[in-house]
This record gives structure tokens, sequence and C-alpha cells, in this order.
């Protein structure tokens, strides 16, 4: 699948920046869905209810993404951390800043990314976040005790 229209995703451009800077020179690719293998497999460990705990395939991933802005408008990613590991594993830590869509109120998060690397392309990533602050933004602190129950 290639991206028509850029624009969809216009609401994770600095996620799509920090990544690329976090990988600079050891993936191959100009945009972050070009780091991606076909068969890359995503895995949210610590994420919130009603979001896939695993995604395979990069088209998949793609339509995934393509729905963010109608959640969250990220306006940066910042607080990179690169750490490397001997074998082909980067761990990635990094923050984001915006706005929920619908309610207007603030959202950030702080992010942790283990990525796994063959042949200069993305396979494997396992995703961490804080979901108290998404349900924060969106206006669903009550929910989360008995979401994550």
């Amino acid at each position: 699948m290639t991206v028509d229209n850029i624009e969809d995703f216009k609401a994770l451009e600095p996620f799509f920046r920090v990544i690329e800077e976090g990988l600079a020179g050891l993936v191959d690719g100009g945009h972050f869905f070009d780091l991606l293998a076909d068969d890359v497999v995503f895995e949210f460990i610590i994420t919130v209810p009603d979001y896939p705990r695993l995604v395979a395939g990069r088209d998949n991933l793609i339509e995934l993404y393509r729905s963010y802005q109608s959640t969250f408008f990220l306006d940066r990613c910042f607080d990179l951390r690169v750490h490397r590991a001997e074998d082909s594993t980067v761990t990635l830590e990094y923050a984001s800043e915006g706005k929920a869509v619908k309610t207007g109120r603030p959202y950030g998060n702080r992010y942790i990314s283990v990525v796994t690397i063959t042949d200069r392309k993305i396979v494997h990533w396992r995703d961490h976040l804080d979901p108290l602050r998404v349900f924060a933004a969106l206006e669903r602190v009550g929910e989360a005790a008995t979401d994550l129950a």
C-alpha cells in the first residue's frame, strides 16, 4: 500500500520526525512508513482499551495511524534518547505534546519503543506509554480504574 495523501497523517508528523532521527543511519527509507518491513509487527504493550494490542503488517499500521488525527494532534516530540544494543535492537525514549481533538485538552506523554531491525528495516516494534495521560486528555479519568482492571 502506498500512502496516497500524506496529509492524512499530519497529526503524527512530530512522531515520524523523532523516530526518523532516532533511527538515522540504521534503517533505509525517507519517511517513517518507508522504514517498515512489509510484515512488520507492532505490539502495544501498555496502551488503552479499544486500541489494538497487536498490529501485523505495514498496510494495517498505516490504516490504524490514518485515524490518529481524529483523536490527537501532536505539536512536537522531543527529549529523544537512543539506546543501541549490540544486536539489532534499539530502544527509543521520547516525549510528545499536543492536544486531544474532541476535548481540546492538552495531551502529552512519554514513550518507550523497543525496535528490532533486520536488513535495515523495522521488523518488530514494542510500544509503551502512560494510559492515564490519554484518559486525562480525553476526559475519561473516571473510567481509567475500571478500564485498566
